[in-house]
This record gives structure tokens, sequence and C-alpha cells, in this order.
């Protein structure tokens, strides 16, 4: 047996929350709003969170600055039970960043990449692929040397028996500049949102977006499609739409997509059929819409069994 689970391979950062802010931002004047949170960041990191609350064996591989926010990324991740043996602390640069002003279910983002943009394969101890069954990677637009160097970290995963799974997400500069006919056969399960597969894709509506990468799927492909629910393509092209769970009184929606994936995810590499697999995605980014920021809503599996069972009136996998 191998000692983790999963491998969390990523940025990290520390977020800054706006919540209930009274109007957009305007060069030259000032606004207030009126709650304030300061949390562990990053796509990944709240993937990596919320993936060993729900009980996976989580390790991540990541860069950090030496400075109080570091110190905040690595706390953070160790009080949720994420192994942090594999983070690499930087004295040249500082610990990424990010300013969430929250609008409802949408946000503007302010990132400072920071570390997360130059940790290459190279950084990383090699002995994390014989030591964990599976690797998630996201944000990839967000990290340019672990983009350059995406061929090698798949090949080293294919190397040692490793699943993979990839959720891009956005691309800030909208270049979209990855090989995805050569990067998606060697994932397992891509998990895109609508807007990235398109933007990804270069296609106009999400049918052709879906056609487009097709043939090039790995095991299997989940498009969330936010408060409508998700779609998963399989590689023998059969499909299965599943609507979501419904939150009426939803905090906010920052790290849904992220949750749906730790769901996902988790589900996946204790070995679950696809179906239920995406069941249990749909359920934990709902999960995630009753408590502020990422992580929130995921102090502890007894949390979020609880919010499952009484909010959603059905169970955790």
């Amino acid at each position: 047996m191998k000692p983790f689970d999963i491998a969390a391979i990523g940025e990290l950062n520390v977020d800054l929350i706006l919540n209930g802010i009274e109007s957009e931002p305007e060069i030259g004047k000032e606004k207030f709003a009126a709650d304030m949170t300061l949390t562990l960041g990053s796509s990944t990191a709240i993937f990596a969170a919320n993936a060993a609350s729900l009980g996976s064996k989580v390790c991540f591989v990541g860069m950090i600055g030496k400075d109080v926010f570091g110190d905040l990324v690595c706390d953070s991740l160790g009080a949720k039970g994420v192994d942090t043996g594999y983070l690499i602390r930087s004295g040249k640069v500082a610990t990424g960043a990010t300013i969430v002003m929250n609008y409802g279910e949408d946000r503007a983002n302010l990132t400072y990449q920071g570390a997360m943009d130059i940790m290459g394969y190279d950084d990383i101890d090699l002995s994390v692929f014989e030591n964990t069954r599976h690797i998630h990677l996201s944000s990839l637009f967000m990290q340019s040397a672990l983009l350059r160097d995406l061929d090698k970290v798949l090949a080293k995963a294919e190397e040692n028996g490793v699943t993979v799974s990839l959720d891009t997400q956005w691309d800030p500069v909208e270049k979209w500049e990855m090989d995805w006919k050569k990067v998606l056969p060697k994932v397992t399960v891509f998990l895109p949102n609508e807007k990235e597969l398109m933007a990804l894709t270069g296609t106009e509506d999400i049918e052709s977006a879906i056609a487009a990468v097709e043939p090039y799927i790995g095991k299997a492909m989940v498009v969330k499609m936010g408060s409508k629910g998700s779609l998963l393509v399989k590689k023998d092209g059969s499909r299965n739409f599943l609507a979501s769970f419904l939150n009426k009184e939803v905090v906010d929606a920052i790290g849904a997509g992220d949750s749906f994936n730790s769901g996902f995810i988790s589900a996946f590499v204790a070995g679950h059929s696809l179906e239920n697999c995406q069941r249990n995605g749909n359920l934990t980014g709902a999960i995630n819409t009753t408590a502020a920021g990422g992580t929130g809503a995921f102090s502890s599996r007894k949390a979020a069994e609880t919010c499952a069972i009484e909010k959603f009136k059905t169970e955790l996998l």
C-alpha cells in the first residue's frame, strides 16, 4: 500500500475574501465591504484540504515563500490533515496571494503569483510519484514552470502507474497555450467547466467543445455546469448528465468547482463507479456553497456528512 491516495501538485496562496461589497470598485474611489476573511486559497489547495477532510490520504507538492502567508498556508493544510512534507519553501519570492471581491455567485479576483509561478519538475521530490496512487493537477495557466514541464510530470506518473486528474482552470491571459491533444490522452479524468472547455478548444458552444476533445479523453471527462449540474463523458462516448443539488441559501460559490473535484476524486480513488463519483462531486460542490470560502464547509468529515443530510437529504460516499 502506498502512503498517499492523492498527491495534489499545484499552486498555493492565501485568499483575502471581501463579502458584502456595496458596488464594484472604481479607479480613484473607495468602496466598503461588510465582511473580510483571510484563509487558505488556491484551487489546488482547496481541493487537497477538502479531499483530506473527506477521508482521503493527501499530500501536497507546491512552493511557498518563507513568510507569514507561507506559514498560514502550511499550517492550514496541516490542520486539514494534508501532509506538507513535500512543500518547497523559497527565500527568493513571496507566497502567492489573491484578493477575492465576491458578488453573490460571481466574483472578481486579483492575484500575485509569487512562488507558485516558479515551481517546475526539477523542484519536485520525485519520490512522491512512488508514494501516491493518484495525482491531481490544477490551475496550470497560473504556473508557467509547471505548465512548461507538464509532459515530464505526466510521463513520471505513467512510469509509476499513477492515475491523473486535471482541472486546467481559467487562463488569466486567455492564450490557452496547451497542446491538449497531446496532454489529454495521458490524463485519466479531465475536469473542466463549460467556459474553460470552450476556451481551451476555441469553440463557440459546449457540444462543439465536447466533440473536439472526445477522441482524446483518457478514461473520462466531467464538465462542470454550475447550478445546472455536471455532464460525465466516458472514453467510449457514453454520457451521464446529473442535475445539481441546489442550495437556495448560497453563502458564496468560491471553490465550488474545486470541492466538486475533491468529492469526485475521493470517490474515484476509493474505487467507486464514475457515475457515483459524479454524484459525490455534485454533492460536495453544493456543500461548499453553504459556508464562506473554499474550505469553510469542510471543517471535518462529520460536518460535511451532517450538511449533506440536513441540507440535501442525501449521504456522502
